[in-house]
């Protein structure tokens, strides 16, 4: 499966890149498998498996239980919080 991911913020910072085409032979049925996926990679992906990890499938607010299908757009962001 393929799909599109993009990283935000912190995450972009830490990896270096905005984002990557993603393919796997294993299989990726939710947001949450892509990530574990993505965290087994290890160095600053480990910051991926954060608890208040924010996601978005094909552009919308979405959780880690949220299903993939081909072609999707993943982002991951971290939450932002205000004082």
């Amino acid at each position: 499966m393929r799909v599109n991911v993009q990283y935000f913020a912190r995450y972009r910072e830490a990896l270096g890149l905005a984002g990557e085409a993603f393919d796997s032979d294993l299989p990726l049925s939710t947001v949450d498998d892509l990530r574990q996926q993505l965290r087994a990679r290890g160095g600053n992906y480990a910051l991926l498996g954060e608890r208040n990890l924010m996601c978005a499938r094909n552009e919308e607010l979405c959780s880690l239980a949220e299903p993939l299908e081909e072609g999707d757009d993943i982002a991951f962001f971290p939450t932002v919080t205000g004082g």
